[in-house]
């Protein structure tokens, strides 16, 4: 991302879980009634633009990756919880609100992301008068001259418990270098942590159309200044993750089947570019 400036994706993103909670049928993937508010009336008329049309099935397939791949996160949560995780670690946070609608008062929450990003939500739920949680930790990290470790340690993250790391739209922005990075201070973490992130395949190994449609998004992101440079396929990313055990790597049909079947609307992600990924230690 650019210095100094918040994230557009992240916005992106908050945008499109915002309008799940307002456009699509319930029963609602997440149901997140803090999505509409955080966003408040700065942004009222970009979600009132979110688009919605069902002519324009990638659009919708795309809101529908992202509030899947929040629930899976969550639900992958709910089971770190139970085995005795203390620890919630948001990699790439932008405007994620889960930490608002915690329910486990045991449960620290850390939330990392670029000091710019990171203001700008704080400045946005400052000014729509929400309260900040008492287990919410901020974590401001610049990865161009800070080491994730270390911040993590300064503000109070405890390394002999158990953690469990979302790291949620983030993997194709990084270089392989910092995503080998990440991955090895994750996997030091204690037994019983674990991680669940999303990738996405190489361009080559997409079909023709969808090839267009991932040339669609990579220039938007491009015209961002966050553009995509990291990619992996399913074979590929499981030896990166070689340290880790119990892999759930889902792909279209897996999350259909998990969150969206038998719906009165025509919500689904399509495609077979994104996928889910889950790993333990």
């Amino acid at each position: 991302m650019q210095a100094a400036t918040p994230s557009r994706t992240a916005l992106r993103v908050a945008l499109r879980r915002a309008a799940h909670q307002l456009y699509d049928a319930t029963p609602l993937v997440l149901d997140d009634p803090i999505a509409v508010p955080i966003l408040g009336d700065t942004y009222a008329d970009e979600l009132r633009r979110t688009p919605t049309r069902p002519d324009r099935p990638f659009s919708i397939a795309l809101r529908a990756f992202l509030v899947a791949r929040s629930r899976y996160a969550e639900d992958m949560l709910a089971t770190a919880v139970a085995e005795g995780v203390t620890q919630y670690v948001l990699l790439g946070a932008g405007l994620d609100t889960f930490a608002h609608r915690n329910p486990y008062p045991q449960l620290r929450v850390f939330e990392v992301d670029h000091p710019a990003t990171q203001q700008w939500k704080r400045d946005l739920i400052q000014t729509n008068s929400m309260p900040v949680p008492g287990n919410l930790i901020y974590t401001p990290v610049d990865f161009e001259c800070q080491s994730l470790p270390e911040q993590l340690l300064e503000a109070g993250f405890d390394p002999k418990a158990a953690t469990f790391f979302a790291w949620l739209g983030v993997v194709p922005y990084l270089t392989l270098e910092a995503f080998r990075a990440t991955v090895a201070f994750i996997a030091s973490q204690p037994v019983g942590s674990g991680v669940v992130l999303d990738y996405s395949q190489p361009r080559s190994a997409l079909p023709f159309f969808e090839q267009l449609a991932y040339d669609s998004l990579a220039s938007r992101v491009q015209q961002a200044g966050e553009p995509f440079q990291l990619f992996f396929t399913p074979p590929k990313i499981a030896f990166e993750l070689a340290n880790f055990y119990n892999l759930e790597d889902l792909g279209t049909p897996d999350i259909n089947s998990r969150y969206f079947a038998n719906r009165s609307d025509s919500l689904k992600t399509l495609g077979s570019a994104g996928r889910l990924l889950s790993a333990w230690i």
